[in-house]
């Protein structure tokens, strides 16, 4: 720690930075450019299954937003602070409403990604503006202070805890790819048959109140845990405001909040501890011998979403919702056809699950090492053990 130096964010890079500003509805396309915002960055990584596109006309005109392969992209409302490299291999990007930041030769991008993770969030949190919806913005990034070792030490760091995410990203794919092609088999091109909502499933509408829960932990299904990784947040009950859904078998969440961003959960709960679903959710649990997998596979199309975002009531732009009943009514692939494919989305989305779940323990890990390796405390030797074992 005696080589390690205090140094702030403005010192370290060569360019800081905001991306566009402004109304972007009328310019996205359907392939281009990629054009990233809040939403698709995440702790370390990027998060791509909502990704919009720009032609590259525009592109051009946004050139002091655009994103070149070793960029910081630092989110700055929502979760402000959160930052993500931008990959050697993902090519010409842009981006709305982030913080970019370009490392200088100095320091590792990898390196100062996994710092400002790490150590921005106490810093953020001072250093907000807007008392309802707070922003990161510019001046405040480049103010941010953080540890910074000699350049060796910061490669060998980022290579150990990007080993970790290496493997999480590699999770990712193989539960993204396998998602994709049950949503295949299940796709209403391949189907006749259709059914309401209502006719495959059960609206479950059971609430528990955090304060009645005697366990020390439960598992929270919320909007911000799904958009973060499909993972449950495990969390004191105490720690939770308002009354829950309770989950107790496997069920699909389907939010009816803002339905042309689709959200559909496939959960299994764990039956060690209670589970508890956010009420922006709608808990449905498969009739029969259906299975959630196969569940999860006919509501998550894309043309169901469509449909849905046709039926919201709400005049905010962000606060628009569909009403539970409307969803039940409303007309899906039925799944009791499937047969053989049944077998097969119900394979493809168990190994998505499992993979879901390896990263999740990888990340736990990677989060249990990162504040001792960026304080020193703990040796880049002594943490190689400690992943080795664990992996």
């Amino acid at each position: 720690m005696a080589e390690w130096q205090r140094r702030k964010l403005g010192e370290l890079c060569t360019r800081i930075t905001v991306g566009h500003v402004g109304s972007m509805a009328s310019r996205y396309t359907g392939i281009g450019i990629p054009f990233l915002r809040s939403l698709n960055i995440r702790r370390g990584r990027l998060e791509l299954s909502a990704l919009k596109y720009i032609d590259e006309g525009f592109h051009a005109e946004l050139g002091k937003s655009a994103l070149k392969p070793g960029d910081l992209a630092i989110v700055r409302t929502g979760e402000p602070g959160t930052t993500a490299v931008i990959p050697d291999d993902f090519g010409p990007a842009n981006c709305s409403d982030l913080v970019i930041a370009t490392p200088g030769p100095e320091v590792d991008a990898r390196y100062l990604c996994y710092a400002i993770n790490e150590t921005a969030q106490d810093f953020v949190k001072a250093h907000t503006v807007g008392a309802v919806q707070q922003h990161f913005n510019v001046k405040s990034a480049k103010e941010l202070v953080l540890s910074v070792p000699p350049l060796p030490v910061q490669r060998a760091l980022s290579a150990l805890l990007g080993a970790l995410d290496d493997k999480i990203a590699v999770n990712e794919r193989i539960a993204d790819t396998s998602e994709e092609l049950a949503l295949n088999l299940a796709s209403p091109v391949r189907w006749q048959a259709r059914a309401r909502v209502e006719e495959v499933c059960v609206l479950r509408r059971e609430q528990v109140s955090p304060r009645d829960v005697s366990e020390e932990l439960v598992d929270h299904y919320s909007l911000p845990a799904f958009d973060a990784g499909r993972t449950p947040e495990h969390v004191a009950p105490e720690a939770i405001k308002s009354g829950k859904f309770s989950v107790t078998e496997p069920a699909v969440l389907l939010s009816k909040l803002n339905p042309e961003t689709p959200r559909a959960w496939d959960v299994t709960p764990n039956s060690s501890v209670p589970s508890l679903a956010s009420t922006e959710f709608l808990v449905l649990v498969p009739r029969g011998t259906l299975t959630s997998h196969e569940l999860w596979a006919v509501v998550r199309q894309q043309a169901f979403f469509d449909d849905l975002a046709s039926r919201v009531t709400g005049t905010s732009k962000s606060h628009q919702r569909v009403r539970p009943a409307e969803v039940m009514a409303t007309e899906i692939v039925d799944p009791r056809q499937f047969g053989e494919a049944g077998g097969q989305i119900r394979n493809l989305c168990a190994t998505a699950a499992l993979a879901r779940l390896e990263s999740q323990t990888l990340a736990a890990l990677r989060d249990t090492l990162l504040p001792q390796l960026m304080s020193g405390r703990l040796r880049v030797k002594d943490a190689e053990k400690i992943v080795e074992d664990a992996t």
